[in-house]
């Protein structure tokens, strides 16, 4: 009965989070779990891709059959997505990760790095499990933030500014 209770309210708040305003052209994201001499992000077949489609926000790599993959920097570069959202986990750091993005030849003027559009979330929000809805959230409440979605009163039960780990996401103490 409580797992039923919980697996209700997750639903509920999914589909609140669905019904929410959508902006006039959806914007695109692209998630960057790690860099070497490609990028590891998702398809598809993953989490990360169900928590995108109930935000409102399209993943770049959603063409792609597969969950966890690697893709060329050139076609992170072919996409330039609006926002780009990093997977918290080492070995990289976040300000790694973004070093990576802000030198490398592709990736350096994509809109997202110019205007500085990252989020950094924990590696648990973007494996499939019962913290998926605040990961939808908080894409949702970053989309917001930088003007991609229009402005609710969106908030999660979560509370991630108390994790040393997500440097780079000061807009989320402002909420």
């Amino acid at each position: 009965a409580k797992a039923d209770k919980v697996a209700d309210e997750i639903t509920k708040r999914r589909e609140e989070i669905e019904k929410l305003p959508q902006p006039d052209k959806k914007p695109t994201a692209f998630l960057f779990d790690s860099a070497s001499d490609t990028v590891l992000s998702s398809g598809k077949f993953g989490a990360p891709q169900a928590m995108m489609d109930s935000a409102g926000i399209k993943n770049v790599l959603e063409d792609v059959d597969d969950t966890w993959t690697k893709v060329s920097w050139e076609r992170l570069a072919s996409a330039d997505p609006d926002i780009i959202f990093f997977v918290d986990y080492p070995p990289q750091t976040i300000e790694e990760k973004i070093q990576a993005l802000e030198s490398n030849p592709a990736s350096k003027n994509l809109k997202a790095v110019k205007e500085k559009r990252y989020v950094n979330l924990p590696y648990a929000m973007w494996c499939s499990g019962p913290l998926n809805v605040e990961g939808a959230e908080y894409i949702r409440m970053a989309m917001e933030h930088f003007g991609l979605a229009p402005k609710t009163d969106i908030k999660s039960d979560l509370d991630l500014t108390k994790l040393d780990s997500l440097a780079g996401n000061e807009w989320l103490k402002q909420k």
